[in-house]
């Protein structure tokens, strides 16, 4: 038997054949159009699937279910997008009704980043573990929340905001409104802005050789390798400013393991030993507590895929 995982973002929808072990057999994708009436979306989305079905030679019983995860705040009981502002028709869409006139199988509904989370407890870093958390560092900072091997999403699905915990009283103001959440502190559009300021500050860094329209979150870490010691300032910063939400992730959760993705983790343990070094000395109990394990997220894009086709399983 199979399923059918559906990550539905803003730019495409990725469709994935995923077997009972949490192997993806095979992937489709078609774009998305936010712009378009939600029905219109949800039949691309069916039409995706059924294509893929067909061209793998499998039927429609051997589909136990279909997970989609999406953006968004979420009903996942009844299968509705309260609200999501990726897409233009994004308000009180009832997404399994729709998906279900096309397709008459099971369908759940999770929030983009618990799915991932779950995918990678699934099939990927966590595999094995029952208490998990997963950080994203990117545009903003996602977080996923499994607890006992089941996603935790709080009432209406709405909880796991983890980059909106508060880092600085009236830091820097935050996408949401707010100021001074880890989210400003921690995503890799934060690094960027924390790169830019020390180049205009420091003239004479290395990082000064890109153009500020070209910086990225790998700047300051190629800079820090040559020797730049404004760039090691940056990347150092940034690296405590991680480390402190996750230090509050294991004082609130005590996970077994933190998974960390994005980009960012491409730097691999010039990343990853100061932040467990950090976390192992600053969380509650310090080492008095078994050292909190830390990986880097395995699955990059199919853990979307995983995890959506996997909430027909519920648990691990």
């Amino acid at each position: 038997m199979y399923y059918i995982g559906v990550d539905l973002g803003g730019t495409n929808i990725a469709v994935g054949l995923v077997d009972e072990q949490g192997k993806i057999v095979a992937k489709k994708s078609v774009p998305t159009g936010a712009e378009r009436a939600f029905e219109e979306i949800i039949k691309d989305m069916a039409n995706c699937i059924l294509t893929l079905l067909q061209k793998q030679q499998v039927a429609l019983d051997e589909i136990v279910s279909i997970g989609i995860g999406s953006p968004g705040n979420l009903n996942t009981e009844k299968g509705i997008m309260v609200y999501a502002n990726n897409f233009k028709d994004g308000k009180n869409v009832p997404m399994r009704q729709l998906l279900q006139k096309y397709i008459d199988k099971p369908v759940y509904l999770g929030n983009d980043a618990n799915v991932a989370a779950f995918g990678e407890v699934v099939a990927g870093a966590a595999k094995g573990y029952q208490h998990a958390i997963m950080i994203t560092l990117g545009t903003g900072v996602g977080g996923g929340i499994i607890i006992d091997g089941k996603i935790y999403e709080g009432q209406n699905s709405a909880g796991g905001e983890l980059g909106h915990i508060l880092l600085m009283h009236n830091g820097e103001l935050c996408s949401c409104g707010r100021r001074g959440c880890w989210e400003a502190y921690a995503s890799a559009t934060a690094l960027v802005r924390q790169t830019k300021a020390a180049m205009q500050q420091h003239p004479e860094s290395v990082m000064n050789e890109t153009p500020m329209d070209q910086v990225n979150g790998r700047t300051a870490f190629d800079a820090m390798r040559r020797g730049d010691k404004a760039a090691k300032k940056v990347v150092d910063t940034y690296i405590e400013y991680v480390a402190e939400g996750l230090v509050d992730m294991v004082n609130i959760f005590r996970p077994e393991i933190l998974i960390i993705g994005g980009g960012i983790c491409n730097e691999g343990d010039t990343l990853l030993v100061p932040l467990q070094e950090y976390v192992d000395r600053y969380a509650y109990g310090g080492s008095l507590n078994a050292p909190q394990l830390i990986e880097v997220a395995q699955l990059g894009n199919d853990a979307g895929i995983i995890g959506a086709a996997m909430l027909g399983r519920k648990t691990v």
